[in-house]
């Protein structure tokens, strides 16, 4: 079964980057959709960045300008770039990926297990 392995949370001073990884952990033959929440203590669940298999992005607005989305296929990899970053990017952050595996000719829904990202000087 495919998992979603996440990597590159911490602690980081304000203003200062951090490079979130998202890795599949078996082949995928298509990648469909890529999307990063994140999520704050007593807040709702929000959308980071969402890229498409066609490369379009979007972005929420807290982030636009700071954060930048990024899929590299041939190794099932998704990327968030987090530069300039602000205490109010405390959050877990968790990637989720609409994929077509290589034992199913469906598109599946996958989530990652969630990292923290604190920012605090």
């Amino acid at each position: 079964q495919v998992q979603l392995v996440e990597s590159g949370g911490g602690l980081v001073q304000p203003g200062g980057s951090l490079r979130l990884s998202c890795a599949a952990s078996k082949s995928i033959v298509k990648l469909h959709v890529m999307t990063w929440y994140r999520q704050a203590p007593g807040k709702e669940r929000e959308l980071v960045a969402r890229i498409s298999s066609g490369g379009n992005t979007n972005y929420g607005d807290s982030v636009k300008g700071r954060f930048t989305i990024s899929v590299d296929n041939a190794k099932n990899t998704g990327y968030l770039q987090m530069n300039n970053l602000r205490p109010e990017d405390t959050a877990v952050y968790y990637c989720y990926a609409g994929a077509v595996p290589d034992t199913s000719p469906y598109v599946l829904e996958y989530w990652g297990q969630g990292t923290q990202v604190t920012v605090s000087s």
